[in-house]
Order: C-alpha cells, then sequence, then structure tokens
C-alpha cells in the first residue's frame, strides 16, 4: 500500500476497538470521544502531507524493494543526502505541531527501522528474533502504520529489581511459552498517544539484573490485541474547549496510558527479544536508535524555537523588550536555539558509517541535545511566565470579548503597545499561557525533562562512555611537555 491518508488512518481506528479506560469509563467510540477528536485530526493532516504535491517529494520516497512511495521514516540512511531526507521530514511535521507532539508516527517508525537495519545484533541471540524485526519493519513500512511504545516499567518500588518487587508481575514479565507464542502479564508505560494508534512495541533500556530474565521482552502487538488493557491518565482538556481560549491544548493533547497486560499473547513472529538479559542491556546501545533521538532533537529544536519566539512577541506586545534585563532573558533564549540547531548540524556532517553500509548520526552531540533540552526547555517557559507576568492571569474569554456590552472596556483595558490591539494582545497572551500554565503546557514540561528517561542516570552514562572512549591526550601533552621544558637547557633556541 505504501503512504495512507488521513482518512485511511481514521478509517484503521474506526476498524479497531482496543479496551481504554479514561475517567472512569471504558471509551468505545474512539474516532468521536471528544478528548480524541482533534489529535486525530492532526494526525490525519500529517497522513495527508505524504500525498500533498507540496511535501510528498521532500518527506517521502519510493522504495527500491516495493516501487511504492513510503515515508522516509522508513529510509535507511546509506548517505549524508539520505539523512537530510529524514530530517526533512522530522522538521516538516515537527513544525505543524510546533514541536508539541513528541511521538507522531515518523519517532517509532524510525525506531523500528534502526532495529531492522542492525538486526545482525539480533542474529546473534537468536536468528529467529532478526528475521522477526526485519519483516515487522517491512510491514509497518508497508502498511504505513501508526506506533506507540511501552519501555518503562511503573513507579512502583524504585530501588528494587523486576524480580525483587512485591509481586512477580508487577513489571510485565514472561508467564509461559505455548506452540503459538509468548504469554505475558504485568504493566509498562508510558504510552503516549495510545489509544490512537495501531499497534504498540515494547523493548528495553539497560539495567536488567541476573534473575531479571522473564522481563527482558521485546515484541508488537496490534493495540487491540485480547487482554491489553490501556489506562489513561486525566485529560489535560475535555475537547469541548474553545479554540480561541486553547489553541494548543485543543488541537495538541497527547493522551498518555499505562498499559497494562492481562495474559496477552504474543505471536512467535512478533517477539524480537525474551528472556536474555545481556541482550536487553545492550539492545539500546547496539540497534542504532540514534536515529530515534535524531527526529527527538530536530523536534526538540523546533518546540525551543516556538517557545522563544512566544517570549519576544510577549514582550514586544507590551513594550518591555526594551529593557535591559528582558533583553537578557531573550538573548538566553536565542542562543539556546541557536546550540542546539548547531550541535544537530555538528551530529549530521560528523556522521558515521556503521560495518553495513549504514549512516547515523554522531552519537555525542545528539546526547548532547539529550542533556541539555531538559534543562533549556523549562527555562523558556520560566522566561515566558515571568515576561508575562500578571498579564498571564488576567485574560479574559472569547465570549468576553465577543459581548458588545464589554467590547469597549476590552478595547481600552487589555491593549497592548501602541499599534498591539486588545484582540491580538488577548491572543498572543492565550497563546502563551497554554504553552506555560495550563495542565497542557506543564505536560509538556515534565516531558520534556524525561522524554529521553531518567536525566541523572542518562548524563551519568554519557560520561561513562565518554570517559572509555576518549584519551585525554590535551592532559598528558601538558604534563609531558612541563617534564620536557624543564630538562631542556636554558637558551637552546635559536
Amino acid at each position: 500500500m505504501g503512504i495512507r491518508t488521513g482518512a485511511q488512518y481514521i478509517n484503521g481506528l474506526k476498524s479497531r476497538q482496543p479496551e481504554v479506560w479514561m475517567s472512569g469509563r471504558k471509551v468505545t467510540d474512539l474516532v468521536n470521544e471528544p478528548v480524541f477528536q482533534q489529535p486525530i485530526r492532526e494526525i490525519a493532516r500529517l497522513y495527508d502531507m505524504q500525498h500533498d504535491p507540496e511535501y510528498s517529494d521532500k518527506i517521502t520516497h519510493i522504495c527500491e524493494e516495493t516501487g511504492e512511495r513510503v515515508s522516509n521514516a522508513f529510509l535507511i540512511p546509506k548517505s549524508f543526502e539520505d539523512l537530510q531526507a529524514r530530517r526533512a521530514l522530522f522538521e516538516t511535521w515537527a513544525k505543524e505541531n510546533f514541536g508539541l507532539m513528541g511521538r507522531t508516527p515518523d519517532f517509532l517508525n524510525v525506531t523500528v527501522s534502526s532495529m531492522a537495519s542492525n538486526a545482525a545484533f539480533f542474529e546473534k541471540y537468536n536468528p529467529d528474533w532478526a528475521k522477526n524485526i526485519q519483516n515487522y519493519y517491512k510491514y509497518i513500512r508497508d502498511n504505513d502504520l501508526f506506533l506507540t511504545h511501552a519501555i518503562v516499567n511503573p513507579q512502583n518500588d524504585r530501588s528494587k529489581a523486576s524480580h525483587e518487587q512485591k509481586e512477580t508481575f508487577t513489571h510485565l514479565g514472561l508467564v509461559k511459552e505455548t506452540p503459538e507464542g509468548i504469554i505475558v502479564r504485568g504493566a509498562k508505560m508510558l504510552a503516549t498517544l495510545a489509544p490512537i494508534t495501531d499497534e504498540v512495541i515494547v523493548y528495553s533500556f539497560p539495567g536488567f539484573k541476573p534473575r531479571d530474565e522473564r522481563y527482558a521482552l521485546s515484541f508488537a502487538i496490534p493495540i487491540d490485541t485480547p487482554g491489553l488493557r490501556l489506562l489513561c491518565r486525566e485529560p489535560m482538556q475535555d475537547g469541548t474547549r474553545s479554540l480561541f481560549d486553547h489553541p494548543l491544548a485543543s488541537r495538541f493533547e497527547e493522551m498518555d496510558a499505562i498499559l497494562v497486560f492481562h495474559d496477552v499473547l504474543v505471536p512467535w513472529d512478533r517477539v524480537f527479544m525474551h528472556s536474555n538479559v545481556e541482550a536487553a542491556n545492550q539492545l539500546y546501545s547496539q540497534t542504532g536508535l540514534m536515529q530515534s533521538t535524531h527526529q527527538n532533537g530536530v523536534r526538540g529544536l523546533t518546540k525551543l524555537s516556538f517557545a522563544m519566539e512566544i517570549a519576544a512577541r510577549l514582550a514586544d506586545a507590551i513594550g518591555v523588550d526594551g529593557y535591559l534585563n528582558v533583553q537578557t532573558q531573550l538573548g538566553e533564549l536565542v542562543q539556546s536555539v541557536e546550540v542546539i540547531r548547531a550541535l544537530l548540524r555538528v551530529s549530521e556532517y560528523e556522521y558515521v558509517t556503521t560495518p553495513h553500509g549504514e549512516v547515523i548520526p554522531a552519537g555525542i552531540p545528539l546526547e548532547t541535545i539529550r542533556g541539555m533540552l531538559p534543562k533549556m526547555y523549562p527555562r523558556a517557559i520560566e522566561i515566558i511566565q515571568t515576561i508575562g507576568a500578571g498579564g498571564l492571569l488576567m485574560m479574559p474569554s472569547g465570549d468576553d470579548f465577543e459581548n458588545e456590552e464589554l467590547r469597549d472596556d476590552m478595547d481600552r483595558y487589555y491593549g497592548g503597545r501602541s499599534g498591539v490591539s486588545a484582540y491580538d494582545r488577548i491572543r498572543l497572551f492565550k497563546l502563551a499561557w497554554d504553552l506555560c500554565g495550563e495542565g497542557f503546557g506543564q505536560r509538556l514540561v515534565q516531558y520534556e525533562r524525561y522524554y529521553s528517561g531518567d536525566p541523572v542516570r542518562k548524563l551519568g552514562m554519557f560520561y561513562s562512555n565518554f570517559k572509555r572512549q576518549h584519551s585525554f591526550k590535551l592532559v598528558d601533552d601538558a604534563l609531558n611537555g612541563a617534564l620536557k621544558a624543564q630538562k631542556e637547557p636554558v637558551g637552546t633556541q635559536d
């Protein structure tokens, strides 16, 4: 089939009935559920862009294997130009939602593509695992599927390993093997957009310990697989709020869910790994998942740029961007954006070619982005809050503004500096409050802090890897140079 349209994506949602629970009730009509309606439209728009002549050649390509047009998320880069073609997709889609939707279809499609292109890793442990991940890649590529993932254990007792939890299947684990496949039980999180996706993939971060074998799993199944239950968090919007009052929350709410597996059957051809602690601990580092970090970096740059522009427009609208303290804050944001932009370019231009010919972005710049964005983005939100100050709390609703009896007061007291009407200022401040004050915006802050995992652990791993790969030659040169200079007689140089 190749690339699908927004209508085909929506028809796919209509054809399935996953077990979705939200606010104490079972959701039986996903497409018409108010909370999901607008996010579904936003994802459908991304699919439609693949067919738009303005974007098609930029974000899709003709698959050499099938002759069909497919998303650039499924492109296995073999050159710098291929890497740029994938970036074009990441950037084009991110700009459509201002970087606020972190788990659009390109994220996990590029993840699976990377796993499949590194099938030799799976082959070392089990030839069937390698075959399965390659076949799954082709399946989602040829059907243009939308995946969620669940790779984090529930936060129960984090001081204990999976096998040490109070109950054996608190964390998702293997119950038994059957002729049809494996039976799994337990929970995983944090499955973003899960109710409106096609499938879920489970894989692992390092950290498994001896006796954690049953929890070392990687597989993919349809989101409506029997026994799979989706427990949604409290919605940040109810689907009925005004687009005037909530221009972001009403469009880009990404529902998160815990996935509970009640003795779910995973067919053997969907199993990519099980019961192997060594493989599970190496999966992330050995399967080219730096490609998904590339997507995250491009999206993060778009999101940070959006926050920077909002801060600048707020300051201009109320005439405070001439003050030195405000200029300093805005300058800090501009430099943050430029740092991330530069790191992305360095990662792309200093790409690495793997032994099997895949081109991947340089790892250290991308890992640096992963360490800096979780600090830069919350700081950007803090600056928006500081510049907007009390004005962010005092915005009327769109209904107030439309009331003719109130219109004179609105125009007089809600206007900005000369040339900025009350209407324009109210809309701008509504946009800013959605991003920096509403539950929707606060979820985005928390998301950015933890989108790549525990920042403390990640930074520690980053340094440990850096230490192993770095010779610290400058220090040796300085020490050896001092000794050499000490031994040289004075006046030996002409």
